[in-house]
């Protein structure tokens, strides 16, 4: 009886990712552009907000043609804003699940701060692009924010259209409240310095060290070769200990905050990255190939990370894992080990361990099949997202 209890919750939080009817029986819409399980409280099915969420929309008649999840149709968007939602499906796929699953006008603020930042980075990432042009790009990209005519049309990358396209990028951002100008163009004006700073920058000092790889290799192309491969594994190692250390003020920051959608925006991409974290440690298959979290385990992280104490648990077993693979000859090794002594000492409550559920090989097999139902399902809702967008700009 309890394990069928399990499998009926399990299912429940699987239907959190169907976007809810519009009040008054309209199409299915939802406050955010793609509706994820922020909604929901774990192993339940109970509403996090009652009655309509901020910016839902009010109750309409039918419409004869579908109405992809992105918009209600009584949804007021400017054609530089679906622009922008659109350069987000297309730039990100981990982010722009849960940016779009925000409440109200944090959504679009968090939307245009992702594009300004990859604009940024792919300035950074560019090799076709000078020094000489690149350093004060960097340096400047904050200002741009105020140029509504700037944008660059040389970019190789992949992502370049965020750059032929900035105007629309930043005539949004000053589109946004003055709060959250101030917070996108000072930390764009930072991080652009900081990137410019280690262009040029000789490394002379201890402190300088912990920020780059380069005491493994002279460059960083010789950490692909294979008689490089232990000191390779040993950089990646102490890399992946100093993210860890991290850990301890991340659960501190969880735990304070109130707001469901802003908690799982914020909890989602920690969990995914601990777990690919602890794929990677101690892997040589990462200088050989792609490693990365199964999309199965991807949506069952997505679905138990909202609360605090499941995120407590996720983080206790995936640096256990670690644990488990520290070698006693890697040169980080006392590091690792400390930290995550640490970080077990936060995830477990008056020194009682934190475990996730368990269930029965069965109903584990029937949560496994939800989960990949419900990856297809966030897949096939994100490119009707974008077609929505699409139809609506011709």
């Amino acid at each position: 009886m309890a394990a069928s209890t399990k499998a009926v919750a399990l299912f429940k939080r699987t239907l959190a990712l169907s976007p809810p009817r519009c009040p008054g029986g309209g199409q299915r819409c939802s406050s955010s552009p793609l509706s994820l399980p922020g909604g929901r409280r774990r192993g339940g099915s109970r509403l996090l907000h009652q009655g309509s969420p901020p910016g839902a929309c009010p109750a309409s008649p039918r419409f004869q043609q579908p109405v992809s999840p992105l918009l209600c149709p009584q949804d007021v968007l400017s054609d530089g804003l679906k622009t922008c939602y659109r350069y987000l499906n297309q730039t990100s796929r981990s982010f722009a699940a849960v940016i779009q699953a925000l409440d109200g006008e944090l959504r679009h603020a968090v939307c245009i701060f992702y594009l300004v930042l990859r604009a940024l980075d792919t300035v950074e990432d560019d090799m076709t692009i000078s020094l000489e042009t690149k350093v004060p790009m960097l340096h400047d990209f904050h200002s741009y924010l105020y140029q509504p005519d700037w944008r660059y049309m040389e970019s190789k990358e992949k992502d370049k259209q965020v750059l032929e396209d900035f105007t629309t990028i930043s005539l949004e951002f000053r589109n946004l409240a003055e709060v959250y100008r101030d917070v996108i163009a000072d930390i764009c004006h930072k991080m652009g310095a900081g990137m410019a700073e280690f262009l040029e920058k000789k490394v002379d000092t201890q402190h300088e060290w912990d920020k780059v790889w380069s005491r493994y290799a002279k460059k960083l192309s010789d950490l692909t070769k294979p008689e490089h491969i232990d000191m390779a594994v040993q950089c990646m190692n102490e890399l992946i200990t100093n993210a860890l250390h991290h850990v301890p003020d991340v659960l501190t920051y969880l735990s304070r905050l109130k707001n469901q959608s802003v908690f799982n925006f914020c909890a989602i991409p920690q969990v995914m990255a601990i777990a690919t974290l602890a794929a990677c440690y101690n892997n040589k298959q990462v200088f050989r190939g792609v490693v990365k979290i199964r999309k199965g385990q991807a949506v069952t992280l997505m679905m138990d990370a909202t609360n605090i104490q499941a995120v407590k648990a996720i983080m206790y077993q995936y640096v256990e894992e670690i644990y488990q693979k520290v070698p006693s000859t890697d040169p980080s090794s006392n590091k690792t080990q400390q930290i995550i002594v640490s970080i077990r000492t936060m995830s477990l409550p008056n020194g009682v361990e934190v475990s996730r559920n368990h269930y029965s090989p069965i109903y584990l097999s029937c949560a496994m099949l939800l989960a990949a139902l419900s990856w297809q399902y966030l897949r096939a809702m994100s490119k009707a997202s974008e077609e929505y967008v699409q139809a609506s700009e011709n």
